[in-house]
C-alpha cells in the first residue's frame, strides 16, 4: 500500500508539471492556468496564497467577463475531471474563498454559469486508492453540494447570508440588524426554504 501510494504522488506531481508546462507554452491565459494547477495541485496541503491571490485578481470586477468565464470553466474542467479527493476538496476551496473574499461581481457569473452546468454536482465522486481516499470522498461530495446551495441561496435571496453586515433599521434606532432579520413576514416566508436547505447542507458538513 505504501509504495502504491508513493507512485500515486509521483504521478500527481507528474500531471501538475506537465499542466504548468502545456499553459507554459499553449495558453492564452498562460498565469491564470499555472494559479489554477498550484492552487489546486495534488499535494496534500491547503492552496498556497501567493496562487489563490492570482485567482482573485482573475476574477475581479475589471477584469473582462471573457476572462472571468474562462477561470469559471477551468475551475469547473479542473473539478470534473478529477478523481483525486486532493485536487477535488482544494479545487473547492478555492471556489469557496472567491465566493468569501473575492469580487462580489464573481458571485453573479458563477450564479449564471452553474445553472447551466452543474458543475458543482459531483454525486458520483470517489477516490477508492485508499481507506482514507474513500472516507473523504463522501465529504468532497457534501462540501460541493454545500457550495452549490450557497449560490442558489445567493440566486433566490438576491444577496449573500454569509457576509450581510448588520445595519440599523432607522437613523433613530439603537439596535443593529441584519438583512435577514429585516424581512417582512411575506419575504421571510418565501426565502426560508432556501435558507433551510442551506443550513442543512452546512450541518451535514460537519
Amino acid at each position: 500500500m505504501g509504495t502504491f501510494q508513493t507512485l500515486r504522488k509521483a504521478y500527481g506531481a507528474l500531471k501538475d508539471s506537465t499542466k504548468v508546462g502545456l499553459a507554459k507554452v499553449n495558453s492564452d491565459y498562460k498565469e491564470l492556468d499555472i494559479a489554477i494547477v498550484k492552487a489546486t495541485s495534488h499535494v496534500e496541503y491547503p492552496p498556497k496564497e501567493r496562487h489563490v491571490r492570482k485567482i482573485f485578481y482573475a476574477t475581479s470586477a475589471h477584469q473582462p467577463r471573457a476572462d472571468v468565464a474562462y477561470c469559471i470553466h477551468t475551475l469547473s474542467k479542473r473539478l470534473s475531471k478529477t478523481r483525486n479527493w486532493i485536487v477535488a476538496i482544494k479545487t473547492l476551496i478555492v471556489i469557496h474563498r472567491i465566493l468569501r473574499e473575492g469580487d462580489p461581481s464573481f458571485k453573479e457569473d458563477l450564479v449564471t454559469y452553474s445553472r447551466r452546468v452543474r458543475f458543482l454536482q459531483i454525486t458520483n465522486f470517489k477516490d477508492d486508492s485508499s481507506p482514507l481516499a474513500w472516507d473523504c470522498s463522501a465529504w468532497v461530495r457534501t462540501y460541493a453540494q454545500f457550495l452549490e446551495e450557497r449560490l442558489e441561496c445567493f440566486r433566490i435571496l438576491k444577496y449573500d447570508i454569509d457576509l450581510e453586515h448588520l445595519t440599523k433599521s432607522s437613523p433613530n434606532s439603537t439596535k443593529a440588524r441584519s438583512k435577514t432579520g429585516m424581512l417582512t413576514s411575506d419575504e421571510l416566508l418565501e426565502q426560508l426554504p432556501a435558507l433551510q436547505q442551506l443550513l442543512y447542507r452546512l450541518i451535514c458538513c460537519q
